[in-house]
C-alpha cells in the first residue's frame, strides 16, 4: 500500500512509534518558529533546561504581535528575545518586519521539511509542502533542544479539489466552505491533505491562505503537494534551489475524502462570532459597515492586497467607512509602495498600518461600539477585536474592499455590475524583492548573553501530582471556550506574558472577573467545560496561569488538541466527562477524584471516579499515552524533562524525550 504525502514526511522524520492513527509518534523537527507573545516563555524554558544551542536545522524568532511597544515591558521582551536568539543561535526578525508566518514563508519554509511553531497558525507553509504543526512553547523548547516532538498520529483526510474558481471567488472562500461543512471541530485529530486537478489552478499564496485557516477547523495541520506552481513561486522568491517534488503515492489510502468543486463556489462570509458561521455574502448584503481591515497572516501578502488596490484605483471609499491595510510583511509594504499601489490606496482613503498581528488580537483598530467590522483575518471570536460585544465578519479582500466602497456588505459581483468593475484576479509579481535588514542572522547576532528587564520572571514549576485531588468546581463554562477567553491577548494584558504572577490575575476574566481571586483563595479546584475546550491560539499561558492559581484539573466534554497537550505540559489533569455529568455538575460543587490519582495515572488507568458533594459519582476518562502520563505525574513537562536530562548525564540528550 502506498503512502500519503503526510505519511511520507512523517516516515522520513520518525524517531519513535508507528504511523497508526491514534498511536503516539515522535518525530524529528527541522525548523522552529516562535513569536513575541509566546517566545519569551520558550526561551526561558530553554534556559531552564540548561540547553546551550538550538539543535534544529533552523530556528527563527519573530516580533510581530506587540510591535507598537506601548510600554517598556513590550520593548524589554523584544530586547530579551533578540538576546536569546543571539545566545542560542536563532534568526531574529525585528519588530515591524512582519508577521511570522508570512516572513517565514518568504524566507525559510521548504517542501518536505517538518516545522514546529509556538503559534496555532504555524501550518501556513503547508501550502508549499512543509509539514508544519502548532504546539505549546514547552514542546517547542524541547524540540529545539534536540528532543522529539510527540503527537498522536492523526487521521489523514483527502480534500480533493476539482474545477477552477469562478470570477470573484477566492481561496478564502475555499476554506470558508470547508468551515461551513465541517465546523470548528471538524478537523480535530486530522491532517487535511489536498489533491486533485483543482490544486494546479491555485498559486502557492492561495494555498497558504487555505492551510493557514485549516487551524480554525481544529486540524493538526494542512498540506498541499508540490508542483510547477510551487517551483515557480520559490523561483520568484529567489529560492528555486529549495524546491523538492513531493506528493502522495497513487495507491495511497485516506481515512476519508471530501470533494470541493471550486467552480461551484461563490463569495462567502463568516458572520459573528465564530469562523464557522458561514453564509453567502448576498444573505447579509445591506448591513452597514463602519470598518474594513485587510491584512493578517491569512490575507496580508502583496498578492492579497493587490486585488484591493486594483478595485480602488480611481475610486474612493464610502465616507461612513474606515479602511485599514496592515500588510503581512515589510516586504509586501515595500513592494506596494515602490509600484505605486500604496499611494493609489491612500488616495482612495485607505490608512496603512505597520506589518503586525495587531488588530487581529485586539491591539489597535478596535471597532466602534455597536458597529460592524469586516476583516480578512482568520478568527472572529467574541471580544478578540478588543471590544467585548463586537460584530466582526471574516471575508476575502475582494469582499472587504467592496464593502469599503459601498459602505455596506455587498457581493462584489453585484458591485461590479453596478460600477462596471472587472474581477481583479490573483496575480503574482515577476519577482519578490525588498531589503532584509530586519532579519538578523545567527552569525551576525548582536548579543551573546540574555538581557532580562524587570518584567521578565522565572517559569513556575508544579510539584509532582498528589495521591488525592479535590476541590470545588471553580468555574463552569459552555462549549467552545477559547484560549482568548482563558488568557486574553489585548495590549493591556499581553505585556505581562513574561510575568506569570501578574498575567494570572487576568485568567478567565472574560468569563468571570472574580475567577483569579477565587481560585487563589480556594487553593485548589477544577474547571468544568463543555465541548472543544481551549480552541484557538497555542498560548501555553492558558494552561500555565490556571496551574499557577492552583487549578488541579479540567473536566470537559472534549478538548482542543494543542490546549490538551499544554495541560499535560503543566501538570493539569484533563478528564473527559459525558454530557449528563456536565449538565449535573454545578459551579461551587465539591469535587473529589476518588482514586490514588498519581498512582492511577502512572499505571495506565483510563477511568476515574468523580465524586460530587459526597452525594453522587460519575466516571471520567483520561486519554493519554504512557509518556504523557509520566509527564503529568511528574508535575509537567519541564520538571519531567529536567529529570530526564539529569538521568541522561552529560550527553545533552533527554533519556526518553
Amino acid at each position: 500500500m502506498g503512502q500519503t504525502l503526510t505519511e511520507k514526511i512523517l516516515d522520513d522524520h520518525l524517531v519513535d512509534g508507528e504511523l497508526v492513527p491514534g498511536e503516539e509518534i515522535g518525530i524529528e523537527i527541522d525548523q522552529a518558529l516562535t513569536q513575541d507573545t509566546t517566545g519569551t516563555l520558550v526561551w526561558l524554558q530553554f534556559e531552564a533546561l540548561d540547553l546551550e544551542e538550538a539543535q534544529t536545522e533552523l530556528a527563527a524568532q519573530y516580533c510581530d504581535h506587540q510591535t507598537y511597544q506601548f510600554d517598556f515591558k513590550n520593548t524589554d521582551d523584544h530586547r530579551f528575545l533578540r538576546s536569546a536568539a543571539g545566545k542560542y543561535g536563532a534568526y531574529f526578525s525585528r519588530p515591524g518586519n512582519g508577521i511570522c508566518h508570512q516572513v517565514h514563508k518568504e524566507h525559510f519554509a521548504k517542501p518536505g521539511k517538518t516545522m514546529l511553531g509556538s503559534d496555532s497558525h504555524t501550518p501556513t507553509p503547508g501550502g508549499l509542502g512543509e509539514l508544519a504543526i502548532g504546539a505549546g512553547g514547552l514542546d517547542l523548547a524541547v524540540a529545539m533542544g534536540g528532543g522529539a516532538y510527540y503527537i498522536e498520529m492523526p487521521e489523514i483526510v483527502n480534500v480533493r479539489l476539482e474545477g477552477e474558481l469562478p470570477s470573484w471567488a477566492t481561496a478564502k472562500d475555499v476554506i470558508l466552505e470547508l468551515l461551513r461543512r465541517l465546523t470548528v471541530k471538524g478537523g480535530v485529530g486530522k491532517v487535511l491533505e489536498f489533491s486533485g486537478p483543482g490544486v494546479e489552478s491555485l498559486t502557492v499564496p492561495e494555498r497558504t491562505t487555505i492551510t493557514n485557516m485549516g487551524t480554525e477547523l481544529g486540524a493538526t495541520t494542512s498540506i498541499f503537494p508540490t508542483d510547477e506552481e510551487t517551483k515557480d513561486y520559490l523561483e520568484r522568491l529567489g529560492r528555486g534551489e529549495d524546491y523538492v517534488e513531493i506528493g502522495p503515492d497513487e495507491d495511497a489510502e485516506y481515512a476519508d475524502q471530501i470533494t470541493v468543486d471550486l467552480s461551484d463556489l461563490e463569495p462567502l462570509i463568516a458572520t459573528p462570532s465564530m469562523p464557522d458561521n458561514i453564509v453567502p455574502v448576498r444573505e447579509v448584503a445591506g448591513e452597514d459597515v463602519e470598518q474594513v481591515i485587510i491584512g493578517s497572516c491569512t490575507n496580508g501578502a502583496y498578492e492579497d492586497i493587490l486585488p484591493s488596490a486594483k478595485m480602488l484605483e480611481g475610486r474612493e471609499i464610502d465616507p461612513t467607512t474606515e479602511m485599514i491595510v496592515a500588510p503581512g510583511s515589510k516586504q509586501a509594504s515595500e513592494m506596494l509602495a515602490r509600484e505605486g499601489w500604496a499611494s493609489e490606496m491612500m488616495a482612495a482613503g485607505v490608512n496603512f498600518s505597520e506589518s503586525t498581528c495587531g488588530a487581529c488580537i485586539g491591539i489597535g483598530h478596535v471597532p466602534a461600539s455597536d458597529s460592524v467590522s469586516l476583516r480578512t483575518f482568520n478568527r472572529n471570536f467574541e471580544g478578540r477585536s478588543g471590544l467585548e460585544d463586537d460584530k466582526v465578519y471574516l471575508c476575502s479582500p475582494e469582499v472587504a474592499t467592496a464593502a469599503a466602497i459601498a459602505g455596506e456588505i455587498v457581493d462584489p459581483r453585484d458591485l461590479a455590475d453596478e460600477l462596471g468593475m472587472d474581477d481583479p484576479g490573483f496575480e503574482l509579481p515577476e519577482e519578490y524583492y525588498g531589503a532584509d535588514t530586519d532579519i538578523i542572522e545567527p552569525e551576525n547576532a548582536v548579543d551573546d548573553e540574555l538581557i532580562k528587564g524587570p518584567n521578565i520572571g522565572e517559569v513556575p514549576l508544579k510539584d509532582p501530582m498528589d495521591e488525592r485531588l479535590e476541590g470545588s468546581a471553580l468555574l463552569k463554562m459552555d462549549d467552545n471556550i477559547t484560549t482568548d477567553h482563558i488568557i486574553p491577548a489585548t495590549q493591556d494584558i499581553l505585556m505581562y506574558r513574561s510575568n506569570v504572577p501578574k498575567l494570572s490575575e487576568f485568567t478567565l476574566s472574560r468569563v468571570d472577573e472574580t475567577f483569579a481571586d477565587r481560585a487563589l483563595e480556594a487553593d485548589g479546584g477544577f474547571l468544568v467545560a463543555g465541548e472543544n475546550y481551549g480552541q484557538g491560539s497555542s498560548r501555553e499561558h492558558a494552561a500555565l496561569c490556571p496551574m499557577y492559581l492552583g487549578v488541579e484539573g479540567v473536566l470537559a466534554q472534549s478538548f482542543a488538541r494543542i490546549h490538551k497537550a499544554n495541560l499535560f505540559n503543566f501538570g493539569l489533569l484533563p478528564l473527559e466527562i459525558d454530557e449528563e455529568t456536565y449538565e449535573k455538575i454545578e459551579q461551587g460543587d465539591d469535587i473529589e477524584i476518588v482514586e490514588d490519582v498519581a498512582g492511577a495515572v502512572r499505571s495506565g488507568a483510563e477511568e476515574f471516579t468523580v465524586r460530587v458533594n459526597d452525594e453522587w459519582e460519575a466516571t471520567a476518562t483520561l486519554d493519554a499515552s504512557d509518556r504523557e502520563r509520566e509527564i503529568l505525574a511528574d508535575g509537567g513537562k519541564l520538571p519531567h524533562t529536567k529529570m530526564k536530562y539529569a538521568d541522561a548525564g552529560s550527553d545533552g540528550t533527554p533519556a526518553d524525550d
